[in-house]
């Protein structure tokens, strides 16, 4: 990039390797060094819980509050009913309003975390789209809104056409999505001076149909600004464990599961995402990712400390670390290991080693349980488990009994009470 941005913001977010595009960014650079800029980012509210996917950009609001600006959470009410359908192969399922509102309830939680909702002139704000869209008259808004967008230009985009290319159905009611979002930057620039949406590089697209229809309908000049869409080195999407999504809420994920999440990071990736997930100097961040041998598993001990400090305290953080040394350098069971406890009548005469392993949530199905023990993968109290068909009964598992799939995924089995 030939442009040096002088606000501390975005000085800050080039450093550490969080920008991908900017519509203007001499110009917003101007604005952010002028006073304090309002920056929203949305929110659909699709499940309970945030994931990893969702933790870059919460970052990125943390860096904008941290440089004296305000930060917009705005949580989708309104567009949930509709569904985002970027970059996905097939229509998401339509949730009730009551689920939604839940989602929305469970999310705000994490948010508090990483951000600051006080009274203080960069205070963040809690927003939600159903506010404006809700009420929306549908001819009205075709007539005033609608008008400004050009089909032609919208089938152009790439989440539309990647999807018609490939003879996929693309529903009107998800067609109409990029235009209530493009409404949500004129809404809140209109209501609360909003001048900057951001997001991850699959809204490049949306986020500028919000920046050309504030323009047109207000005359106002607004900004986009996105980030780049994380993969690991190996190529696979920032996010993803074997065992499905790394939620954020500690009610779906374990802290300690969390932690192991970024302790296993690739050893390439160790120096970049400390700059994108931690506040550690760059330099320092640097110098961990340098390290080799060894020493590189350090750095991923850090790594996964800061990280989960921020989302889950400190006292998680530290509880975490003491369980995995405990687990995996001394052969121990680990205090803060994700516990299944079952009941007697649960157990009954008792309850296969594949079934375990599935109900633990080490493998996803019975299938991927006994396909984990046929390949010498799974391990009950450090020994091999060969047999799938092996039964626990209650006088088994009267004391905590600890299942293992491969060397890095672990879990307590006991019996309630």
């Amino acid at each position: 990039m030939t442009y040096h941005p002088k606000s501390d913001f975005l000085a800050t977010i080039v450093e550490r390797g969080f920008l991908a595009d900017c519509s203007d960014i001499q110009s917003l650079d101007e604005a952010l060094i002028a006073g304090v800029v309002p920056a929203y980012i949305g929110y659909d509210a699709t499940a309970k819980s945030l994931h990893v996917g969702h933790l870059l950009n919460i970052m990125l609001l943390r860096w904008f509050q941290k440089a004296g600006h305000k930060p917009i959470t705005l949580m989708g009410g309104g567009t949930t009913k509709v569904g985002d359908p970027s970059f996905r192969s097939e229509e998401r399922p339509l949730l009730t309003p009551q689920a939604i509102d839940e989602n929305i309830a469970a999310m705000q939680t994490v948010f508090a975390r990483y951000l600051d909702y006080g009274e203080a002139a960069n205070g963040a704000l809690m927003l939600n789209n159903a506010e404006w869209l809700d009420g929306l008259n549908y001819l009205d808004f075709l007539r005033d809104i609608g008008r400004h967008f050009s089909v032609n230009r919208m089938l152009s985009f790439e989440s539309v056409k990647s999807r018609l290319d490939r003879e996929q159905s693309l529903s009107f009611l998800e067609f109409n999505y990029m235009i209530l979002q493009a409404y949500d930057f004129l809404e809140l620039n209109r209501r609360y001076g909003c001048l900057l949406q951001m997001g991850g590089s699959d809204q490049w697209g949306n986020i500028l149909n919000g920046v050309d229809l504030t323009r047109r309908v207000l005359d106002h000049e607004i900004f986009g600004l996105t980030t780049p869409l994380l993969t690991t080195s190996d190529g696979r999407k920032m996010g993803k464990s074997q065992g499905g999504a790394v939620w954020l809420s500690a009610e779906m994920l374990s802290p300690y599961e969390f932690w192991q999440f970024w302790r296993n990071t690739t050893d390439a990736d160790v120096g970049r995402f400390l700059k994108l997930y931690t506040e550690l100097p760059v330099e320092e961040c640097d110098r961990l990712g340098a390290l080799e041998g060894s020493e590189i598993n350090e750095a991923k001990i850090r790594l996964a400390n800061e990280v989960t400090a921020l989302l889950h305290g400190s006292e998680a953080a530290a509880a975490a670390e003491a369980t995995a040394r405990e687990v995996f350098e001394r052969g121990g069971v680990g205090d803060d290991l994700p516990t299944l406890e079952l009941t007697a009548a649960e157990i009954g005469e008792g309850i296969s080693a594949a079934q375990l392993i599935v109900r633990s949530g080490l493998a996803a199905s019975g299938k991927e349980a006994k396909r984990l023990i046929a390949e010498n993968g799974a391990r009950v109290d450090d020994e091999p488990l060969t047999d799938a068909g092996r039964m626990f009964d209650a006088a088994a598992l009267s004391s905590p009994v600890k299942l293992s799939a491969g060397k890095k995924r672990h879990a307590l089995v006991k019996i309630a009470g």
